[in-house]
């Protein structure tokens, strides 16, 4: 089976703008930004989406929802910033490998 884009760029085969990483979860910009700051927040496990989750993968994802508060920190996010986590293609998941956008920087709109 062919890696996908996420795992390809944790690789190195497919280059970032990466703001963080650690052995566990790699950070970069979104290339196609909604916001002022767009993140992508991606475990180097490859997990297609919250529905593939393991309990073992507990862990992991309480380390990435505690991270996200850092980043905004560290991006100047001191007003707020939102999270999305798209779950399935009905849920407008386009890439199977989970991956939690933190967004902010400028106006959102409510949702």
């Amino acid at each position: 089976m062919e890696p996908c884009l996420f795992c390809k760029i944790e690789q190195g085969e497919i280059p970032s703008e990466q703001v963080y990483q650690d052995e566990d979860v790699i950070v970069f910009k979104d290339i196609a930004p909604k916001a002022k700051v767009h993140l992508l927040v991606v475990p180097r496990k490859h997990v297609s989406g919250l529905n593939d989750l393991l309990p073992e993968d507990q862990q992991l994802i309480g380390k990435m929802m505690l991270l996200l508060p850092e980043l905004a920190k560290q991006q100047g996010l001191d007003d707020g910033f939102r999270t999305i986590i798209n779950t399935g293609s009905g849920g407008g998941q386009e890439v199977f490998h989970l991956h939690i956008h933190l967004l902010g920087g400028n106006a959102l709109p409510f949702v």
